[in-house]
């Protein structure tokens, strides 16, 4: 039995970057994408319905941005300490992403994460076709996916924690015994149990008991 299940949004959450911005500036329509984002994430937007369209601008892009996006990850200040530091004390972490699967992966692994899904980007002759692949990864999505780890991970739901920053986050962050905002937006700090308004993950660790 896990100690803990930490379960992270991962863009603006665990990594400081919005993933699909950093694939848009290859596409010559980040300004774009980043206002959907923004909107999409203060709840004004249908989440499934913004993140196809923001896809799209991607489309032609040759699949080797993906690589050149994967080196301008930054994850977030104290995220390394505070994923050590559950581990040690018999927990587990995970990251659930509204992102893709073809960022997150390697991030996961290099990270240590128990867990991680994402959303998956069509690729056809070497180029993105500005189509998605499977379900996507909504609000409700991510909610299903920590239950499901929880069991998983025979880790009771009164002890799961759910991060996250935006509307696709509310529906986990309800499902979780504790739920934490980091430097979240508006409709998440209005339900979020605790808010932490500092760009740094190692916070949490006070809060789960693993550090005064």
């Amino acid at each position: 039995m896990a100690k803990f299940l930490v379960v992270l949004d991962v863009d603006s959450t665990l990594i400081e970057n919005e993933v699909i911005e950093l694939l848009a500036a290859y596409a010559g329509s980040e300004p774009e994408v980043a206002d959907i984002t923004t909107r999409a994430m203060n709840g004004e937007l249908d989440f499934e319905q913004s993140l196809r369209s923001r896809v799209e601008t991607l489309t032609g892009l040759p699949v080797s941005v993906l690589e050149e996006s994967r080196r301008d990850i930054r994850v977030t200040h104290g995220a390394q300490e505070m994923i050590a530091a559950v581990i040690a004390a018999g927990g587990c972490v995970a990251a659930v992403s509204g992102g893709f699967h073809e960022l997150l992966d390697p991030l996961a692994h290099s990270l240590g994460l128990s867990y991680a899904r994402a959303n998956r980007l069509e690729v056809r002759d070497g180029k993105l076709t500005g189509k998605l692949v499977g379900a996507v990864i909504d609000a409700q999505a991510k909610a299903d996916a920590l239950r499901e780890w929880a069991r998983d991970s025979d880790t009771p739901l009164s002890a799961t924690i759910a991060v996250g920053d935006g509307a696709n986050d509310l529906l986990m962050m309800e499902a979780a015994a504790l739920s934490i905002g980091i430097t979240a937006k508006p409709i998440v700090r209005a339900t979020a149990d605790v808010q932490i308004d500092t760009r740094d993950l190692s916070a949490l660790l006070p809060l789960l008991g693993l550090r005064s």
